[in-house]
């Protein structure tokens, strides 16, 4: 079964444009939930400009479900994922003014310095997966690295499938199976839709978990959280 993870960062951008607490970052955690979601994914920031630390802390205490939280590996983001200690934490290559992520990790690069991160989450019990393009080197030396799964950056994908779906997904279907072959489970995550997200389910031979935010969000405007979830969901049967 793939998991459905819903990133709530949106939620927490609008709340935090105007003050307040308006709206409740935790009551949409466990509305999303009881609609249907499987787990809660959030991506604090340096500027706390949606997603704060303090979330993090209540949003671990409040969930039933798990708890997968993005960053990049500073010394205050680590300090948040020992403290917390989320299902899963999910190391990302953003630098503190990304808007948003947009490329994956070079895990040959940046090696030591994984598996330094990656080892001592693991210490305090955390799954670790690193966030990666679909490169058959990179997921092999993500392998290396330790962690136990990797997320395909999917931006590539999503923007080739409304002119060629078969190309778009392509790299990834490669990217799944060779994953799989080293013993690594597989996630995915960035501009999937529920224009896409069928498709991509589909033609993968191995998808353990999606983090959708952006977009669910988006079409939760028109239809209401409860139908969007559901219909993500169904995408994933």
């Amino acid at each position: 079964m793939t998991v459905l993870s819903v990133n709530i960062n949106k939620i927490a951008l609008i709340r935090n444009s105007r003050g307040g607490d308006i709206p409740n970052v935790l009551t949409v955690a466990l509305d999303s939930e009881r609609f249907g979601a499987q787990g809660i994914t959030v991506h604090p920031r340096p500027d706390a400009r949606h997603i704060r630390y303090s979330d993090v802390h209540e949003l671990r205490n409040a969930i039933s479900t798990e708890l997968n939280v993005e960053g990049y590996p500073s010394d205050e983001f680590c300090k948040l994922i020992y403290d917390v200690k989320p299902a899963q934490v999910t190391l990302v290559p953003d630098p503190p003014e990304a808007l948003t992520s947009d490329a994956g990790w070079d895990t040959c690069t940046h090696f030591d310095f994984l598996q330094k991160h990656v080892a001592k989450f693991q210490e305090y019990g955390v799954r670790v997966s690193i966030f990666v393009d679909p490169d058959l080197k990179m997921i092999e030396s993500a392998k290396n690295i330790g962690a136990e799964r990797i997320e395909l950056y999917t931006e590539q994908y999503a923007r080739m499938y409304v002119t060629d779906k078969y190309n778009a997904i392509a790299p990834y279907v490669e990217a799944s199976k060779h994953a799989a072959s080293l013993g690594l489970q597989v996630n995915a995550g960035h501009d999937l839709s529920l224009e896409n997200l069928a498709f991509f389910y589909q033609s993968l031979p191995v998808l353990h978990e999606v983090s959708i935010g952006h977009a669910l969000v988006s079409d939760a405007l028109y239809f209401g959280l409860e139908k969007t979830i559901q219909a993500y969901s169904a995408c994933l049967i």
